[in-house]
Order: C-alpha cells, then sequence, then structure tokens
C-alpha cells in the first residue's frame, strides 16, 4: 500500500536539504508498498517525466534552439 503522505515544503532556493526532505518523503511513501505498487509508482513518475522532456524540445524547437 502506498502511503499518502503530504508533500514536504521545499524552500525557494532549492538546498541539499530540500533533495533529504524529498528523498525521505519517497521513501515513507513506499515504504509499506508491495514490489508491484513500487514499480506502478516509478514508471508514472518517469513517464511524467518523459513528457515534459518532449515538451521542453518541442518548445526549443520551435524557437530555433535546438
Amino acid at each position: 500500500m502506498i502511503n499518502t503522505i503530504p508533500e514536504p515544503d521545499l524552500s525557494p532556493d532549492f538546498t541539499i536539504d530540500d533533495i533529504h526532505k524529498i528523498r525521505e518523503w519517497h521513501y515513507r511513501q513506499l515504504k509499506d508498498a508491495a514490489i508491484e505498487e513500487q514499480m506502478a509508482f516509478y514508471s508514472e513518475g518517469s513517464q511524467d517525466v518523459l513528457r515534459m522532456i518532449a515538451e521542453h524540445r518541442k518548445n526549443a524547437a520551435n524557437k530555433g534552439l535546438s
């Protein structure tokens, strides 16, 4: 089971402490999850990143930055 835990508060400057908070948050979310649930969690997140990269590349190409 994936635990529902509020997202951590991150600083506007995004420091190393923020990275530690995110890692701890992910750990606490997934510590009781089955392997299948963990795989689905990471797969969904990676698909979001791939969409963001594709959008960034599209915008850069439209601006002639590629």
